[in-house]
C-alpha cells in the first residue's frame, strides 16, 4: 500500500478523514477536514475524491463533505452491534411506550458509552445522547452500568482521570465514583441524577448475553423527579427479555 514520506499509509490518511465527522458535525468542508486530519489541502482534497468515488464520502451541492450512504451500508452489512440492536428492539419499543420519554441501548466502546438506538418522544426531556453518538462513561447511567461490569483495567483507567463535569452533580471525586460503581454493581442498576443535565435523570441496568457478560446497557432518560427510580422494574423486564433474544440467537445461528 503507498506510504508517504513519513511512513503512514495512504489508509490511514483516509481513516483518519472518514474519523474528522463527527455526530455534532456530520458535514464538512474540505479545508476543515484537511484542518483536523493535519494533512495539506491538496492531499486531503485528492483522497476526498478518491473516497466519494467509492461512495464512501459524498460531495453535497453546498460544496460541503458528508459520509456517504456506501459506508453506512457496509457498516451495517458488517457490524455485530446489528444482530444486539435487532434483538433489544422489541423490548426497547415497549419501554419506550410506558415511559415516554427516551428509551436507548448502549455498548462499550474505548472510555465511551456509543449509543445503537435511540426512541424518543416530541415533548421529551433533554437528552444529549443521538443514535451513533457518544458519551463518557463516568457522566452517563449506561456509562456506570458498563464501567461497573467492565473489569478493573477499564475502571482503573477511567479513575484515574481526567473525569471533566458536564453539571455541579457529575461525579468528578475517583474515590466517590469508585463507591457509585460498587453500588451500581449490588443494586443491579443505577441511577443518575442530573449528570448529564440538571433536568434530566439517566436509569440504567444491564444487558447480558447468553454466558452472562454484560454487552450493553439498557436505559431511560426521563424528568429529574420523584418518578425516575420507579423505571427500574421496567427495564430490568425488558434486559431479561433482551438477553433471552441474544441467547435463542446464539442458539439458532450453531444450529444451521
Amino acid at each position: 500500500m503507498p506510504r508517504t514520506a513519513t511512513g503512514e499509509s495512504s489508509l490511514t490518511r483516509a481513516i483518519r478523514i472518514l474519523t474528522a465527522f463527527t455526530p455534532e458535525e456530520p458535514a464538512l468542508p474540505v479545508t476543515e477536514i484537511a484542518r483536523r486530519t493535519g494533512l495539506p489541502n491538496a492531499t486531503a482534497s485528492r483522497l476526498i475524491a478518491e473516497l466519494a468515488a467509492h461512495g464512501l464520502l459524498e460531495r453535497r451541492p453546498d460544496r460541503l463533505i458528508s459520509i456517504g450512504m456506501r459506508l453506512w451500508e457496509l457498516a451495517a452489512r458488517a457490524s455485530p452491534a446489528v444482530s444486539l440492536r435487532d434483538a433489544a428492539m422489541p423490548f426497547l419499543e415497549d419501554v419506550h411506550t410506558v415511559v415516554g420519554h427516551h428509551a436507548q441501548l448502549g455498548v462499550l466502546d474505548g472510555t465511551d458509552v456509543l449509543f445503537l438506538e435511540r426512541l424518543s418522544a416530541r415533548d421529551a426531556v433533554i437528552n444529549y445522547s443521538r443514535v451513533a453518538g457518544r458519551l463518557p462513561l463516568h457522566i452517563s447511567s449506561s456509562g456506570h452500568i458498563l464501567l461497573a461490569h467492565g473489569g478493573d483495567a477499564l475502571r482503573q483507567r477511567i479513575l484515574n482521570g481526567p473525569l471533566p463535569a458536564r453539571t455541579a452533580r457529575t461525579v468528578v471525586d475517583p474515590a466517590e465514583l469508585a463507591a457509585v460503581l460498587a453500588d451500581t454493581q449490588r443494586l443491579g442498576y443505577t441511577l443518575l441524577r442530573g449528570h448529564v443535565h440538571e433536568d434530566a435523570a439517566g436509569v440504567a441496568v444491564p444487558v447480558r448475553n447468553g454466558m452472562h457478560e454484560v454487552v450493553a446497557a439498557l436505559s431511560v432518560i426521563v424528568p429529574n423527579d420523584a418518578r425516575a427510580e420507579s423505571y427500574v422494574p421496567v427495564l430490568l423486564a425488558a434486559a431479561r427479555g433482551i438477553s433471552r433474544r441474544i441467547a435463542e440467537n446464539r442458539s439458532d445461528s450453531r444450529m444451521r
